[in-house]
Order: structure tokens, then C-alpha cells, then sequence
């Protein structure tokens, strides 16, 4: 799910912002950006929020808004280098003819311009920054819950579709099977020609073409796994992992009561079921 959570508090004497995004993805998907001085906390941020967050892409990005007193003394300039990138810059700009000006900010930008020494940084502890990770993960957590609200509400929605389509399946399934009796009855009498029919022998086979079109076992396993995404849909904990099992079930029972259909309108309906179950999969990869 997407999600959005920023917070900002003191550290070593500076200011830390700790910003988090979030986007779709089958598993934990951690991309942080943390402060040189800050690398060494990664492996905390990590365990962190891997118990926020069941799966997704999460994007961390971890920077001072104000930098703490030691921090500000441990970066040193090059001068003569960046007196040397400022005259190479603008030769290449008079070389290419292009216009524009060599800024401050373009040569600072360069390599070596700057050099911020970890000697001397701030001594900022995990114990200091966590409080603003977990502020800017709970804001997350809200905009994803908010999110998954309205994801449910759809899947149930399409959970509820598919149910009634496996309902009218089944009040049509009685009625194939009398069909499929008068045909083969028919089928039996024109090739006899008048002669008299073995009523055990088709008795014998139209009960073999019943259990093999029966479908009453896979209506009830369907109906079975609705239930449990109902069920995994109400509980308060991530359901994204068992919600896409469940999704693999209903697609092999509607398929089998597909391959067993011997009717327009069932088929039909089995259409209409594989329909809705390629939606509800498709909302399925925005939940955690």
C-alpha cells in the first residue's frame, strides 16, 4: 500500500528529519538514505520497521535540518580545489559554448569540494533517533489504514460477486443433469431404431455422467475459502500473504467447476467468476 509519514525532533544538539514512503511490493522491500554519521544505526532502522510493516517498498530517507555543533566542525573545504573546478567549469562552458553561470552550489557539489569527517561527528545513539522513526511510521500506518479501508470494501465487494454467481451455478446444476438425462435418453432411442431400451444399462450410465459432472464438492470448497477471505478481511493483522493463497484455491475451484460445466449459462457464470477473481487479485497487490 502507499503511505506517507514525516517527524522531526532533536538530536546531538541538531535537528533530524526522518521521512517515510511507502508503495506496493510483494515483500519488505527496505531502500534507506541515511547521513554518513548516521550509517552505522541501518540495521536498527531495519528491525524497526520490519515490525511496522508486514511487506511493501519502503523508502526512508533520514536527513539534519539543522546540523549538530561537532557535525558543522567536521566539514572542512578544499579551497584550492574548488578554486580549480570553478576555472575547469567555466572552460568547458566557453569550449561548448553554453551559457549560463558556475555557481557556488555547482562547484560545492563537486568531489572533494566539501569533505565531512565522521571524526568528530555527532554522537547520535538509536536511542535518539528512534522516537522519529516510529512518529514518522505510525503517520505512515495511518495514510496505509486509511488506504487498506477502502481495499477491503472492494474485495469484499468483489468477494460478494463471485459468491453469487457460484449461487446461481448451483440452482442451475440440477436442472443439466435432467438435460443431460433426456439427451442421452434420445441419443440411446435413435440409435436403437425402435428396438427396446436397457433402462439398467442407461440408468447405469446417465449415473456415470452425474458423477462426473457433479460439481457439488467444489461449490462447497469455494464457498469454504469466501468465508476464510471474509474472515482474514475482518481480523486486525496483516493479510495480503493469505488473502493471495485463497485467491489461488478459488481460482482452481472455479476452474474445475469450469471443466465440469457442460452448460452455456454455467459457463457463463464460470466467466463471470474468473472475471471478478482477476480484480479481486489485481487489489490483492496494494494490501498489505
Amino acid at each position: 500500500m502507499t503511505g506517507f509519514g514525516a517527524a522531526e525532533g532533536p538530536v546531538s544538539g541538531g535537528r533530524l528529519r526522518v521521512e517515510i514512503r511507502t508503495v506496493n511490493h510483494r515483500h519488505f522491500n527496505l531502500a534507506p538514505k541515511l547521513p554518513v554519521d548516521l550509517s552505522v544505526l541501518e540495521t536498527e532502522l531495519r528491525e524497526r520497521l520490519r515490525r511496522e510493516f508486514d511487506r511493501g517498498h519502503i523508502a526512508v530517507q533520514v536527513r539534519w535540518t539543522e546540523l549538530p555543533p561537532r557535525a558543522m566542525a567536521a566539514v572542512t573545504v578544499d579551497l584550492e580545489r574548488a578554486k580549480v573546478v570553478a576555472s575547469r567549469l567555466r572552460e568547458l562552458q566557453s569550449a561548448l559554448g553554453l551559457a549560463g553561470d558556475v555557481t557556488l552550489e555547482l562547484v560545492a557539489r563537486q568531489p572533494d569540494v566539501l569533505t565531512a569527517s565522521t571524526d568528530g561527528g555527532p554522537e547520535a545513539s538509536w536511542a535518539d533517533v528512534e522516537p522519529i522513526v516510529a512518529q514518522a511510521a505510525a503517520e505512515c500506518r495511518v495514510m496505509r489504514a486509511r488506504e487498506g479501508q477502502a481495499l477491503t470494501v472492494e474485495l469484499r465487494d468483489r468477494m460478494a460477486a463471485i459468491e453469487e454467481l457460484a449461487d446461481r451455478v448451483a440452482e442451475r446444476a440440477p436442472g443439466r443433469l435432467v438435460r443431460e438425462r433426456d439427451r442421452l435418453r434420445a441419443a440411446v432411442a435413435e440409435l436403437l431404431d425402435g428396438r427396446p431400451v436397457d433402462d439398467g444399462r442407461l440408468a447405469q450410465e446417465i449415473a456415470f455422467q452425474a458423477d462426473r459432472l457433479d460439481i457439488t464438492e467444489e461449490l462447497v470448497r469455494l464457498r469454504a475459502h469466501a468465508e476464510a477471505v471474509r474472515a482474514a478481511l475482518a481480523a486486525d493483522r496483516p493479510a495480503g500473504k493469505q488473502l493471495g493463497f485463497l485467491a489461488q484455491e478459488l481460482g482452481r475451484e472455479v476452474n474445475t467447476i469450469g471443466s465440469k460445466a457442460n452448460d452455456a449459462e454455467i459457463t457463463r457464470h464460470v466467466i463471470a467468476m474468473k472475471g471478478e477473481l482477476e480484480k479481486f487479485r489485481e487489489q490483492l497487490e496494494n494490501l498489505e
